[in-house]
């Protein structure tokens, strides 16, 4: 089974997500569980958390393939302590609104360095924050995301998330998503079988595929090994459509939520029916 859904707006209430969701015939869905662009925001009502709950179960959906994405204005790593701070706060926050949902999953980027100190000092900020936030919280699954390596992003290689994820206590609650547009980028090619059994099996030995927790599903206008983060629709970009024939087929990759974020949310129905066609779903 492989849960092919998109990023789905929640504008309106989180349950508005498990609508949009259905509409375009998502098996999966991610969703901003607030507004990705602002620290704070109100609790989760009562009557959200129940609507949510109640619509995932009528419109067949499941905490396996549902994939919450956090704050873009978190970062973990951040050189100045009450910035870090302000980040973990947040971070916490975040963790707390996926288990009230009764999810499984909270996907977030790693966090960056500014300019301001190594690699190596923002890696270790970020593996202690996580530990720190594993221990305040219950049971949901911290997913870092692989990034293009754009300005002072970590993540993009994955030698970056091996490094957290060695240094995490309760490695049951740790897990990553692949994003496609963003491994291309960073200079992880996908686009012949050749070159996507090379990079598989490069994740598989460095991190290793009982990590992988989830896939964003896009293609990208930005050339390969570039650093630049800019998504595109399947087919239509640098990496060209066979990569996501490669993905769909590839049984290492069954049972994660598997999300589209590319640039025309008008044809994501039509792009999920492509990847599942596939997947001979």
């Amino acid at each position: 089974m492989k849960y092919i859904g998109a990023h789905v707006s929640a504008s309106g209430g989180v349950e508005n997500a498990v609508k949009n969701a259905s509409e375009i015939g998502a098996d999966g869905f991610a969703l901003f569980t607030k507004n990705q662009r602002q620290w704070t925001a109100k609790p989760l009502s009562e009557e959200s958390v129940n609507k949510f709950k109640k619509l995932t179960d009528e419109y067949g959906f499941n905490a396996d393939g549902i994939l919450p994405h956090d704050s873009y204005l978190i970062n973990l790593g951040h050189p100045e302590p009450e910035k870090r701070e302000k980040s973990y706060n947040a971070f916490i926050d975040e963790i707390k609104r996926v288990e009230q949902l009764g999810l499984k999953y909270l996907n977030f980027h790693p966090g960056s360095h500014l300019k301001k100190i190594s690699e190596t000092e923002c890696l270790d900020f970020i593996s202690d924050n996580i530990n720190k936030a594993i221990n305040e919280t219950e049971y949901a699954v911290l997913v870092l995301e692989t990034t293009a390596g754009q300005g002072s992003n970590l993540g993009y290689k994955f030698e970056h998330l091996a490094y957290i994820i060695d240094k995490i206590q309760d490695k049951s609650r740790i897990g990553v998503c692949v994003d496609t547009a963003h491994i291309f980028a960073a200079g992880y090619d996908i686009r012949t079988k050749e070159a996507y059994e090379k990079t598989m099996n490069e994740f598989d030995e460095i991190i290793g595929f009982k990590y992988l927790k989830g896939m964003h599903i896009n293609d990208s206008k930005a050339k390969f090994a570039s650093r630049v983060d800019r998504h595109h629709s399947l087919g239509k970009g640098e990496i060209g459509i066979d990569a996501f024939k490669f993905i769909m087929q590839d049984e290492r990759i069954d049972n994660i939520p598997l999300i589209l974020e590319t640039v025309e949310p008008a044809v994501w129905a039509e792009e999920i029916q492509l990847l599942k066609s596939f997947a001979n779903v």
